[in-house]
């Protein structure tokens, strides 16, 4: 996927977009059930938003179903 505006989130923006602890964000990427983080540097890392919005959108639509 090739987005022009790709947005980065840092971890403090996704745990308040998500509303789920650290912990838990890091414990579901293990499992396969969230986006995986983009490694910037040694010890930095982001998400895509537009992948965090992807990952809500599939939430609220398992809701509804």
């Amino acid at each position: 996927m090739h987005e022009n505006n790709i947005r980065l989130l840092r971890i403090k923006d996704v745990v308040s977009k998500v509303g789920l602890s650290k912990p838990t964000i890091y414990l579901k990427i293990r499992e396969g059930d969230f986006p995986r983080q983009v490694f910037l540097g040694p010890k930095t890392v982001a998400w895509v938003e537009s992948e965090i919005n992807e990952w809500l959108s599939a939430k609220m639509a398992e809701r509804t179903n």
